[in-house]
């Protein structure tokens, strides 16, 4: 027998499904020919009721309720209730769940598809989503690491150690490799030293120790890269200069990014030579306020992006690896008639990595700068099809919410198949 909330799932997966039609309307254009394209005026979208951006053509729906029981334990604050950042995994695995940590008093589980709410869990430490396997978070807290199946609420105790202390993953930005194998862990020494290693989860084999304090200035956090293959740690000097390093899982240094934020706010991937790049955006010259991806191997730089208000990047689609999902801030009146300026402001887009400068408009955030908590983050599914964003809708200092946008990639996938095959065709015919 049906109840009434699987009527309203049902009947909220028909609306959103009917209107990916209309978001196929959003194909990707170049880079070359960009232009603003303002924001229409729109209502403020009621909670779970699916809306269209009729300036882009994208459906998106608003998944958190400040101030209001939503279901199942799930309570979200006034000021803020969204999904923790850009660079982590809103998504598990299959796409089955869809998790907001900010502002709801604990790990707040929904429907990854209808974004019903379903459970709330309350547990110490950080978790993030195994890249893998939908069921499985990896945790870290304490003195340990462990697996944890947030469905059933159970665990498995993957390692714990009396050696070290006050135990993290990143913290805040940690990121398990893609075959969720490896993690960095941060942590305090019997000696009370700031350390990291690198942990392989299937083996249960800890790395040696990187001594954080034979970097230059604090240490913010440090993450695994997507292969497994290196430690990218990035500290802030006393002058708010971020800095960031490359060792490998032996902690042995090969790269220093000296310059300030060259990138930051950003994310690892491995591009289509198989490289493993940070993408992100510069805050040093000769590349200021661009968006570039950095070889992780040896520094090397491509600008992927001009001169704009690009504000966090993201590639957790790790699916659809070639493309980076920008979230970009600022005022779009301020954009009119600036040249060799990024035509984006207060939006969401992905942009494809390969220097082609193809682009694909997602969503107009409505998003008024205020605070930290205010800012869009937006992060996509591990297949890229849903995104999730914050926006005050133009009140600052007003609640943030989160919506998911809606992408359908059926005719850019058909088109990249045909030019995929036309170039098979040409090598065979050689």
């Amino acid at each position: 027998m049906m109840t009434p909330r699987s009527c309203i799932r049902v009947a909220l997966w028909c609306s959103v499904a009917g209107a990916l039609v209309i978001s196929r309307i959003a194909l990707s254009e170049p880079l070359s020919n960009a232009k603003l394209v303002l924001a229409p005026s729109m209502d403020f979208p009621n909670y779970l009721v699916p809306a269209v951006d009729p300036s882009l053509g994208t459906t998106f729906v608003r998944v958190t309720n400040s101030e209001s029981p939503m279901g199942n334990g799930v309570t979200c604050s006034r000021p803020y209730c969204t999904h923790r950042y850009s660079s982590a995994q809103a998504w598990n695995a299959d796409q089955s769940l869809l998790l907001i940590v900010n502002g709801c008093g604990g790990l707040c589980f929904l429907d990854g598809h209808t974004y019903a709410p379903l459970f709330r869990r309350q547990r110490a430490g950080e978790c993030e989503w195994h890249p893998q396997d939908p069921d499985l978070m990896i945790c870290i807290s304490g003195h340990r690491i462990s697996r944890w199946a947030p469905r059933n609420n159970t665990e498995e105790l993957i390692f714990e150690t009396e050696a070290y202390r006050e135990l993290q993953f990143g913290p805040y930005k940690g990121n398990p490799s893609w075959d969720g194998s490896r993690i960095v862990v941060r942590a305090t020494s019997q000696t009370g030293a700031l350390v990291a290693f690198a942990f392989d989860l299937s083996s249960r084999q800890k790395f040696p120790d990187v001594d954080l304090a034979r970097l230059p200035g604090k240490n913010n956090y440090c993450g695994i890269s997507p292969l497994g293959k290196y430690i990218f740690c990035q500290q802030s000097l006393s002058d708010l200069t971020d800095q960031a390093f490359v060792l490998t899982t032996d902690g042995n240094l090969i790269q220093s990014w000296t310059e300030h934020h060259r990138p930051g706010h950003g994310d690892m991937t491995v591009d289509s030579d198989g490289q493993e790049v940070y993408v992100g955006i510069s805050k040093s010259s000769p590349d200021r306020y661009q968006v570039i991806k950095r070889r992780l191997q040896d520094g090397l730089v491509t600008a992927l992006a001009p001169y704009g208000d690009a504000q966090h990047a993201s590639m957790r689609a790790i699916r659809r690896p070639g493309w980076v999902f920008l979230s970009y801030a600022g005022n779009p009146l301020s954009l009119t008639g600036r040249l060799r300026v990024a035509p984006f402001a207060q939006e969401v887009i992905a942009l494809k990595i390969d220097r082609s400068g193809e682009f694909r408009r997602i969503a107009h955030t409505l998003n008024t700068p205020y605070d930290y908590w205010s800012e869009t983050h937006a992060s996509p599914s591990p297949d890229g099809s849903q995104i999730i964003w914050s926006s005050n809708w133009g009140q600052r200092g007003g609640p943030v919410f989160d919506f998911v946008s809606r992408i359908d990639w059926a005719d850019w996938d058909s088109r990249e198949g045909l030019r995929q095959g036309d170039h098979h065709e040409r090598q065979t015919s050689q």
